[in-house]
C-alpha cells in the first residue's frame, strides 16, 4: 500500500477531468489510496479562520465546488479521498473544529505556515528570514506546532519540519535533538499521525520532512505515518517515492495509515 493524501488541484478548475491527470499519475506509480487537500484559506468559507493581506487576495474559490468535484469523481468510479488542509492559527480553534464537522471529510491535515503575519515558507517573504534568531524562529514554530497537535483535531501533521523548507537551519544539533523527542512524546500524547513528505526534496533545503532524527524518535513512540507528495501539479504526484519508502524504512516503519471519515486503518508500506 502507498499513500498520496497531500495534493492540490489548484493551479486548474475542480473539473474530473484536470482531477483525472492526478489520478493517471497516481495510479502509474502505485498509489493505491489518493486523495486531494485544497489549502483551506482559498475558500470564502474560511476568512474567519485566517486573514491576512496574503491570504485575502486569494480567497477565489467555494468550498461547494471543490467538494462537487470529489463527489463526482467517485460518482464516475474513481477511488479518491475527500481532504483539506488547514492553517492553525492558536485562538480559532473552536472556528476550526466548527469547520471540520461542516464538511464530510476523510481527514484533514494540520500545518503550520505562520508566525504572526510571516509566512515563512513563501518566495515573496524569503527575505525577512535575514537577520532573524534562527533558534527563536523555530522555538515558535515548534511551540504552534506543539499547540496545534494538543488540540486533537487534525488527522495528521502536514511537513511537521517545513520551517527548514529554505534551508535556514540551526547548527546546533542538542537544541534541534530537544525539539525532536518532546515533539515525539507529544505526537504520541495526543494520537497524532506524522507526514513523512518528498516535497522538501522540491524545495531549497532539499530535504525530506520530517528530519530522519524526528521521524526515529517518532517511531520508538509508535507515532504512525502516511507518505505523501504534496503535489501541486499531476506530474509531482508520487514524486521520489522510493526515497520516501527508504526514509521511512530507515527508521523503522513498515506500516502507514490510510483514512476513512476520519477512520484509521493500518497497511504494510509497499516495497
Amino acid at each position: 500500500m502507498l499513500t498520496d493524501y497531500h495534493t492540490h488541484t489548484e493551479r486548474g478548475p475542480y473539473t474530473v477531468s484536470w482531477l483525472e491527470e492526478f489520478l493517471k499519475v497516481a495510479k502509474s506509480r502505485g498509489i493505491e489510496e489518493y486523495g486531494v487537500s485544497e489549502h483551506a484559506y482559498r475558500f470564502k468559507q474560511t476568512a474567519h479562520l485566517l486573514d491576512n493581506p496574503w491570504t485575502r487576495e486569494r480567497r477565489t474559490e467555494d468550498m461547494d465546488e471543490y467538494m462537487s468535484m470529489i463527489m463526482k469523481a467517485r460518482n464516475e468510479g474513481h477511488n479518491v479521498k475527500f481532504g483539506i488542509e488547514l492553517d492553525y492559527i492558536p485562538g480559532r480553534e473552536k472556528g476550526l473544529e466548527q469547520f471540520i464537522k461542516d464538511y464530510p471529510f476523510d481527514y484533514v491535515i494540520g500545518s503550520v505556515h505562520w508566525l504572526g503575519d510571516f509566512g515563512f515558507d513563501l518566495l515573496e517573504m524569503k527575505d525577512q528570514w535575514n537577520g532573524r534568531d534562527l533558534k527563536a524562529t523555530y522555538d515558535e514554530y515548534f511551540g504552534i506546532l506543539s499547540r496545534m497537535v494538543e488540540t486533537e483535531l487534525f488527522d495528521f501533521v502536514g511537513h511537521a519540519d517545513v520551517i527548514k523548507v529554505f534551508g535556514h537551519i540551526p547548527d546546533d544539533e542538542a537544541f534541534l535533538e530537544d525539539w525532536y523527542q518532546r515533539l515525539s512524546e507529544l505526537f504520541a500524547k495526543h494520537h497524532a499521525v506524522v507526514e513523512v513528505s518528498t516535497a522538501g526534496l522540491r524545495k531549497p533545503v532539499g530535504k525530506m520532512y520530517p528530519a530522519p532524527k524526528l521521524l526515529q524518535a517518532c517511531c520508538e513512540r509508535n507515532v504512525p505515518i502516511v507518505i505523501n507528495s504534496d503535489a501541486h501539479r499531476p506530474e509531482d504526484v508520487g514524486a521520489d517515492y522510493d526515497q520516501a519508502v527508504q526514509h521511512a524504512a530507515n527508521a523503522g516503519y513498515d506500516q502507514l495509515v490510510v483514512f476513512t471519515k476520519h477512520e484509521r486503518q493500518f497497511y504494510p508500506i509497499t516495497k
